[in-house]
């Protein structure tokens, strides 16, 4: 957990230029603490400035005129000082109905949680999913598709029942369908509205949304039932060390022995189940905003155990308006998805054209006993022990 939140903490922060420490603060005395010229040129030149001279510049209520004076009827705060007030979220807001929620009249965290979205999010997330395509392209180029070494014995056993397959197509249908409307969100703005149309772009989102809000509830039930029809036989073990040492049998000629799941394949299994459960908490407090917050209480109980800063965010927050929770919750799914959907991706590659025989086993369910042993001789040595598979010696020899 405090990996993946320094892996948000990393890429929430792009968009924030560090401000060096040792850089000398301006002189503002001359504009009574405001803005000046030189704040003014260091945004034009895209650099970071400090705003904790307007965050703290909100007036002072203490020193108030009276009622008949010039700023009586102002308290002790001009009206430059009330707007930043609000834009900080330091005002005082009374309101008769909507609860906290609605006392934020201006959620300044929302430019950076754009800034993000539109920038290092997309910029990133893109070069990741096409980088992982070429990547495999070249890979396929290079190395071609894992064949049999054995003929055909036309001999099958069950690799997977059909309730397993079940819950697989419905776990991976669901991501996709997920994944696709989840872009289309992101990048329907750079890509569709200017070149197609800025209509056709908006009925798509809108049903994009009733589509990904729906269908993640589908890849949730599927993510609990995969994870305990397959989770004891995912428990790593010392052939996998074996399986890793030979590169799987997928770069060499060699294919290392394995049970009923390999050691790649374990690295899928549990990348779905941990970064899909991750999506899955983020998704579920997207769905029901302001009222199921993560992030505060994980910065109060990464402090509690004395981590009071990340590498690079710097800071922990010290309170989060109900906005702010959403975009945290919202960059996290997004970030998470994207490493998953490269993840997959790579899975899909190999159980369809980079491996012979692969795709059977999530198609039909039954796989050719010469691919069995190829692949899983384990296994295929447990199934011959029940009687549910021929003997080794009545298949061609090694």
């Amino acid at each position: 957990m405090r990996a993946l939140l320094c892996i948000l903490a990393f890429c929430f922060a792009l968009p924030l230029a560090a401000q060096e420490d040792d850089a000398p603060a301006p002189d503002r005395s001359a504009t009574g603490g405001a803005t000046t010229l030189e704040d003014i040129m260091a945004r034009q030149r895209g650099e970071e400035v400090d705003m904790t001279f307007r965050r703290e510049n909100t007036g002072d209520p203490d020193s108030a005129a009276g009622m008949a004076s010039q700023l009586g009827t102002l308290g002790g705060s001009s009206d430059p000082e009330l707007w930043r007030a609000l834009r900080f979220g330091s005002a005082d807001i009374t309101v008769s109905s909507g609860g906290e929620v609605a006392s934020v009249l201006i959620q300044d965290g929302g430019m950076s949680w754009l800034e993000f979205r539109s920038g290092p999010l997309a910029k990133y997330g893109g070069y990741l999913l096409l980088g992982t395509i070429a990547l495999l392209v070249v890979f396929f180029i290079l190395r071609g598709r894992v064949k049999l070494d054995y003929e055909k014995t036309g001999t099958t056993v069950t690799r997977f029942k059909t309730f397993e397959r079940a819950s697989h197509w419905l776990l991976a249908g669901s991501f996709i369908l997920l994944g696709l409307t989840g872009l289309l969100t992101l990048f329907g703005r750079m890509f569709i509205a200017p070149y197609i149309s800025k209509d056709f772009n908006a009925t798509l989102l809108l049903a994009s949304k009733y589509i990904h809000n729906n269908v993640a509830w589908a890849f949730i039930v599927a993510l609990i039932a995969v994870f305990f029809l397959w989770v004891w036989h995912n428990i790593p073990n010392r052939t996998d060390i074996t399986w890793f040492a030979q590169a799987g049998g997928i770069i060499g000629s060699k294919h290392p022995p394995a049970k009923k799941f390999n050691g790649g394949q374990k690295i899928i299994f549990w990348s779905v189940i941990l970064l899909g459960g991750s999506i899955s908490l983020s998704g579920i407090s997207l769905l029901f905003p302001f009222e199921l917050p993560m992030f505060m209480k994980t910065f109060d109980l990464m402090r509690s155990v004395g981590i009071e800063s990340l590498p690079i965010y710097g800071p922990l927050p010290v309170g989060l308006a109900p906005h702010e929770e959403m975009q945290y919750a919202q960059a996290w799914h997004a970030i998470v998805a994207f490493v998953l959907m490269a993840i997959i991706i790579a899975h899909i590659y190999i159980g369809s054209v980079g491996m012979e025989g692969a795709y059977d086993a999530m198609g039909s369910g039954e796989v050719d006993e010469s691919w069995a042993r190829q692949h899983h001789s384990l296994w295929l040595e447990e199934l011959e022990q029940k009687g549910k598979a021929t003997p080794k010696d009545a298949t061609p020899a090694e």
